[in-house]
């Protein structure tokens, strides 16, 4: 009779997570440039509005997104914290998190 072999627990998913079990506690990416600009605030907006309370997302923009964080601001109000990560030239990085 064979022993029975340990069995591996892994933990339950965060609030907004999957059951992959292969989170990196680096800060996802979102990359505008790639979007489609005739959808890309929708996309954002729509990304933004799935973070679990306490996540953030890195948002990868062709230019400083003054009128998509306006969008932001009036959509998420004091929910969503917005903080600049890299000011150009080539690109602005900018950290959107939901408060907890």
């Amino acid at each position: 009779m064979t022993a029975p072999q340990p069995v591996e627990i892994t933990p339950a998913p965060q609030a907004g997570g999957c059951s992959c079990h292969e989170h990196v506690e680096e800060l996802p990416e979102l990359d505008a440039r790639l979007i489609p600009h005739a959808v890309r605030h929708g996309a954002i907006i729509g990304a933004v509005n799935q973070l679990a309370p306490g996540a953030a997302v890195a948002l990868i923009a062709p230019h400083d997104p003054l009128p998509l964080l306006a969008q932001l601001r009036s959509i998420f109000g004091d929910q969503l914290e917005i903080s600049y990560l890299v000011e150009g030239p080539e690109a602005w990085k900018l950290k959107l998190a939901k408060r907890a």
